[in-house]
C-alpha cells in the first residue's frame, strides 16, 4: 500500500512510519514539524526509496488537497493531533484548531480524493484516537467500543469531536472509515513531557519525579511497537465503519509505575548513593485529572487477532535501556518550548 501518515514524525505516528517501511508498503509522511515532532524519529528510513516527507500543517486544506494529488495514497492514517492534556488546560483553542479543525480538512481532502478516484473500495481513512474520550473509571469495569463518549479535558473533548466527525463522514459521505481508541502508549522516541519520559530524565538528572496527586491514578499502557502493530493491522483488515479499542492489558497506578522504572534505573544506571525512588515527589494533582483509564480489547482480539506482545515491565525495560543509549536524541530536546515546566495550573 501508499500510505499517507499524518503526523509521521511524533512518538506513536514514527513507529507507525519505521514498521509500515519494514512491511515494504510506501509511506509519505505529513507533518507541521511542531513542537513535539522531531526528524529524527524517522531517520533510520529517511532515505528508503519507498518514504517521502511533506512538510505541511493538517490546519492548511490547500496543501492537503495538493499532497493527496500529488501522492495518489491507497489509504490515510490520521493520527497528527495535540495531545498533552497539560497544555491543553493552558491553550484550549490549539488543540480545537488542530484536532477539530484539522481532521475536517483531512476528512474533506482524502473524500475529495476518494471521489476524484470513483471511490475505490480499497480507500481507507483510519483515524487513531484515545480512551481519554470516554472519562473517566471507577475502580472496576473495562472501555469498550459502546462506552458512550464523556470527555473531562480539553485535550480529550477535541479528539471525541474528531471521532464524531469521522463516523459522520462515513455514515453522510459513505467515506471508507476505520476508528481505534488507544490507552496509553511508552517507548522509544517518546518526548519528553509525559510521565514516563519525564521520570527518567529528571531521574538521571537527579531532580525530583513528580508524581499528580497521591500517584493513584491508574493508567492501562500500551508499549508504542504494540500500538504500531495493531494500528496496521486495523488498516489492512479493520471492517469499515467500525472502531476498535487498543489496550495494553497492562494496568498500573501512576505511583507504581514510577517505582518500577526507579527499579529498573537502579539496576542500569545506578546512583552513587541510595535508590532513584528517593526522588519521588508528590505535587499538586491535575486540574480533572480522570481517575482510571482501562480498555477491554476483546474485539480486536477477536476479529483481528491481535494482543500485545510486551508486558509493561518489559516494555519499561527497554525504554529506559533506549533513553540510556540516545542521550543525542533527548538532549536537544529538552530546550524546547515548556520541557520540564510544569503546564496546566491555569484556571
Amino acid at each position: 500500500m501508499k500510505i499517507l501518515v499524518t503526523g509521521g514524525a511524533g512518538f506513536i505516528g514514527s513507529a507507525v512510519v519505521r514498521l509500515a517501511i519494514a512491511r515494504g508498503h510506501s509511506v509519505v509522511n505529513v507533518d507541521a514539524l511542531t513542537y513535539a515532532a522531531c526528524l529524527a524519529n524517522v531517520s533510520d528510513v529517511a532515505e528508503h526509496p519507498c518514504y517521502e516527507f511533506e512538510h505541511a500543517d493538517i490546519r492548511d486544506r490547500e496543501s492537503l488537497d495538493a499532497i493527496f494529488v500529488r501522492h495518489a495514497p491507497d489509504t490515510v492514517m490520521h493520527l497528527a493531533a495535540e495531545s498533552h492534556v497539560d497544555r491543553s488546560i493552558d491553550r484550549p483553542a490549539d488543540f480545537i484548531e488542530t484536532n477539530v479543525n484539522g481532521t475536517l480538512n483531512m476528512l474533506e481532502s482524502a473524500r475529495s480524493y476518494w471521489q476524484s478516484k470513483g471511490r475505490p473500495v480499497d480507500f481507507r481513512f483510519h483515524h487513531i484516537s484515545t480512551d481519554e474520550v470516554f472519562g473517566s473509571l471507577g475502580p472496576t469495569g473495562l472501555f469498550t467500543e459502546d462506552t458512550p463518549y464523556d470527555p473531562r479535558s480539553p485535550y480529550s473533548a477535541s479528539k471525541a469531536s474528531s471521532d464524531h466527525l469521522v463516523r459522520a463522514w462515513h455514515e453522510t459521505y459513505g467515506l471508507p472509515v476505520v476508528l481505534t481508541n488507544c490507552s496509553n502508549n511508552y517507548g522509544p522516541y517518546h518526548f519528553p513531557e509525559k510521565l514516563v519520559p519525564v521520570v527518567i530524565l529528571n531521574a538521571l538528572a537527579g531532580k525530583p519525579l513528580p508524581i499528580y496527586g497521591d500517584g493513584g491514578n491508574i493508567r492501562d499502557w500500551l508499549f508504542v511497537e504494540d500500538h504500531a502493530n495493531a494500528l496496521l493491522l486495523a488498516l489492512e483488515k479493520g471492517v469499515v465503519g467500525r472502531s476498535y479499542n487498543i489496550g495494553g492489558e497492562n494496568e498500573r497506578t501512576n505511583l507504581e509505575l514510577v517505582e518500577i522504572l526507579c527499579s529498573i534505573l537502579d539496576r542500569l544506571s545506578p546512583r552513587a548513593e541510595g535508590s532513584y525512588a528517593e526522588l519521588i515527589t508528590f505535587v499538586t494533582d491535575r486540574l480533572g485529572h480522570d481517575v482510571r483509564y482501562a480498555i477491554d480489547p476483546s474485539r480486536i482480539r477477536d476479529e483481528l487477532c491481535w494482543r500485545p506482545l510486551v508486558t509493561v515491565e518489559e516494555g519499561l525495560e527497554q525504554t529506559v535501556q533506549w533513553y540510556l543509549d540516545n542521550e543525542d536524541w533527548w538532549q536537544p530536546l529538552l530546550q524546547r518550548s515548556g520541557v520540564g515546566e510544569r503546564l496546566g495550573t491555569s484556571s
